[in-house]
């Protein structure tokens, strides 16, 4: 029995070494309804379950390339770079966390915008690089969501932000907070004109970026099951000291208590901003 029992573990760790592993990144588990695909079918649903609807994180590039009209696109302000102003250093210093993400994203920060049809329809529009220190803001984002606004002005047409951030960027303290005045001072002189900005709220939207522009849209659209406020959860429930309500910041909260005005899947998107574009958008 000694020899039969050593021959059979014998037997198993040689059928243990040539197991193989399955190469990660190529299934997708969704949170919303737990189930397992593959990560193919995800990014043909664009980055949504395919049997929920529950979005994933899109990358920067591909949402661009699902609004914009094929060829369409001209990226405005590509070049402008953040610089470190206060030496600002915590477990790393910024300029060594600004060099990684670039390095690991292909972007400048955590914003691109550009110029681009809709639809048909001339728009501005810009899109969150969350992959970018959580799509905060710092100068060079408010910078480049000003710009936005600022052509939209000067081109008669309207302007679109998709938003993603965690809120004004830390390591630039009030040089990131002072964007909100100026984003917002930018966004107010297209609304003189009467030009349209529809802001589309994704999740997260938050801090700093949730309290300007981001809830300044003429129309306030956001994906299902955002997370969207200002403060967090712990820090509300700590400072109020009461249990808040199931579900609270979640876009459909704010949907039913007036906060968005709807609530758009990923899938039918650009149709709906094509509409809204072709309403409000003035004529020539």
């Amino acid at each position: 029995m000694a020899w039969w029992s050593r021959d059979k573990e014998k037997k198993s760790a040689v059928g243990a070494s040539e197991k193989r592993s399955v190469p990660s990144g190529l299934f997708r588990k969704c949170d919303a309804c737990g189930v397992t695909v593959e990560a193919e079918r995800v990014v043909e649903a664009l980055y949504c379950c395919p049997r929920c609807d529950h979005p994933f994180t899109m990358p920067t590039q591909a949402r661009i390339n699902m609004l914009a009209d094929e060829g369409s696109w001209q990226e405005r302000d590509a070049d402008v770079r953040p610089v470190d102003r206060l030496g600002f250093v915590d477990q790393k210093r910024y300029v060594d966390r600004l060099a990684a993400a670039q390095r690991n994203t292909g972007t400048t920060d955590a914003f691109r915008s550009g110029s681009a049809t809709l639809c048909g329809h001339k728009v501005e529009l810009g899109v969150f690089a969350f992959e970018f220190l959580g799509g905060s803001m710092g100068s060079v984002v408010g910078e480049k969501i000003a710009r936005l606004y600022e052509r939209a002005l000067r081109e008669r047409c309207a302007a679109i932000v998709c938003i993603a951030s965690g809120g004004a960027r830390m390591q630039e303290g009030i040089l990131s907070l002072m964007q909100m005045a100026k984003t917002t001072a930018a966004l107010a002189r297209l609304k003189e004109a009467g030009l349209p900005y529809f802001a589309v709220l994704l999740n997260p939207t938050t801090g700093g970026v949730a309290a300007s522009f981001a809830m300044l849209g003429d129309v306030i659209l956001a994906e299902p099951d955002a997370l969207i406020g200002f403060a967090g959860p712990r820090v509300i429930e700590q400072t109020i000291r009461q249990r808040l309500p199931e579900g609270f910041q979640r876009s459909e909260f704010l949907l039913e208590h007036g906060m968005v005005d709807v609530i758009v899947a990923r899938k039918e998107l650009r149709a709906r901003l094509g509409t809204l574009v072709g309403h409000f958008s003035p004529r020539a």
